[in-house]
């Protein structure tokens, strides 16, 4: 390298972290040094024990599948005994406590943790004074990003999860090879995550807490700006705000939305880059005309780019919003080489990503599926999707997650909810936080028609599967743990 000069590549690769030492009390933080590391891959030459504090996450999981993939030895603990966790330990051979103690963390040189993870948590204390790397899953994924050169991370409020694995799906079968970090199962992969030998990588891109800020990207997909995380943004304004930070951080293309008005705010007075656009007319470089739902839930359209019919395309999942989820991803790998005909066959295949629209089962004539949406805009779009198919009735089990959403947006899902014909309220998930908010599902229902609250999933399950009669749909929805639910329906 010249003197005076730095090339891009090297910047990229190269990440300062100002490391923060948490205190004995986790309230106050102290400078332990500026620290500066090489590229992902360096890390993962000079770090030979990975260890993840909550490694069940849907969020930690591709990670978990990516250092594998590398050949890293990698332990971990979780909370709960769940399906991913099963798997980790019978196919992948890792080793996952249950619980939280020091004693798991075995010497391990990289601690990797979310950031549903409490400050007091006694591994996440005792990896900071141990001297291990500590990281917040974000950073983790921010430095692979740093690996690629094509890296298309997919943002937005609603609709990321499927969007990635249409396009990982897409790539795949294009034969483009992708590296993939998603924060949903692709039944292709067996998971969230892979790693591919191509100069490609898919990123899921989440806003929360600003966590897409952490990412590198090169193409970036903006599906839409809402309201959520209002714990910690605040405002809708504060929102679009975050989302221009990270159009401003994309070296090379935006996609985005212009049906969306928020969307259109967060991309204005960009320069420097390309901005492809999408949305339902031809105002727009790519939208889809002709289209045609179906009662068994597929969707077909013309897709059209800048008037010039592109290919004709046949979805395999319901639901109008997936429409435009599936124009945005064509859109991306278009951009990256994909050809049209192998995406066309690829996006036919596709039939959905785990707990999005997920169909279970069927127990003595009644439809058993499951869905992550937890947020009123997403439950609008998946209910309606669900009314327009051959349902004789829609059975929505509903989870509320987290007691400030449900506080904040308590009239949104008054509205929304009872699209279903009947609902079923489980108790409010808490996640991360405390109740002080004096909100519980039985507020929810007492301003809901057609609506019961009951305490328990084996309550729900039996309350369920009693009332509801052959032809019905019984639909869980939320991205807590209510997907168990309806699996205790199918086995029951």
């Amino acid at each position: 390298m010249q003197s005076g000069k730095i090339s891009a590549k090297f910047l990229k690769g190269v990440y300062f972290i100002l490391l923060k030492q948490y205190n004995r009390n986790m309230d106050l933080y102290d400078l332990g040094g500026l620290f500066v590391y090489g590229s992902y891959e360096e890390i993962l030459e000079n770090k030979k024990h990975f260890h993840f504090i909550g490694i069940g996450g849907s969020g930690m999981f591709p990670l978990v599948q990516i250092l594998h993939q590398k050949g890293c030895y990698i332990t971990g603990s979780d909370n709960n005994e769940t399906d991913t966790v099963e798997y980790e330990r019978s196919v992948l051979g890792i080793p996952v406590h249950i619980g939280h103690d020091p004693a798991n963390l075995g010497g391990a040189d990289c601690v990797i943790y979310t950031a549903a993870v409490s400050k007091d948590n006694p591994e996440l204390k005792a990896a900071f004074d141990s001297g291990a790397l500590v990281l917040e899953r974000a950073k983790m994924l921010g430095l692979i990003s740093q690996g690629y050169h094509n890296a298309i991370c997919v943002s937005g409020t609603h609709g990321k999860t499927t969007t990635s694995a249409m396009i990982t799906q897409m790539l795949l079968g294009a034969g483009l090879d992708p590296s993939v970090v998603i924060g949903g199962k692709l039944p292709l992969l067996h998971g969230g995550g892979r790693v591919g030998k191509s100069d490609l990588i898919v990123c899921e891109a989440c806003e929360f807490s600003d966590h897409f800020l952490e990412l590198s990207p090169d193409i970036s997909v903006i599906l839409n700006v809402d309201a959520d995380h209002l714990e910690y943004f605040g405002t809708l304004e504060n929102i679009i705000r975050s989302f221009h930070k990270f159009s401003e951080k994309t070296s090379r293309t935006l996609i985005v939305n212009i049906d969306d008005p928020n969307t259109k705010k967060a991309v204005e007075g960009l320069g420097g880059k390309e901005i492809i656009t999408f949305g339902s007319s031809d105002t727009c470089d790519y939208y889809p005309t002709n289209i045609s739902y179906h009662p068994e839930g597929k969707t077909t359209f013309t897709l059209m780019h800048q008037k010039e019919k592109v290919a004709e395309i046949s979805l395999s999942i319901p639901g109008r919003h997936n429409i435009l989820n599936a124009v945005a991803a064509i859109a991306a790998c278009l951009a990256v080489g994909a050809k049209p005909g192998d995406i066309v066959k690829s996006l036919k295949e596709f039939h959905g990503a785990g707990r999005r629209f997920e169909i279970l089962g069927v127990k003595n004539g009644i439809t058993i599926a499951d869905d992550y949406a937890h947020h009123p805009t997403e439950l609008e779009a998946t209910l309606k999707a669900a009314k327009e198919m051959h349902f004789n009735r829609v059975w929505a089990v509903f989870q509320p997650f987290t007691f400030s959403r449900t506080k904040i947006l308590f009239d949104d899902f008054v509205r929304v909810l009872p699209i279903a014909d009947q609902v079923i309220l489980a108790p409010i998930m808490g996640g991360r936080e405390v109740n002080e908010y004096g909100i519980a599902s039985e507020d929810l229902a007492a301003k809901m028609p057609r609506t019961v609250c009951l305490p328990s999933f084996e309550r729900i399950t039996e309350y369920a599967l009693s009332h509801a009669k052959p032809g019905d749909l019984i639909i869980t929805l939320g991205c807590g743990d209510i997907n168990k639910c309806s699996k205790m329906m199918v086995n029951a």
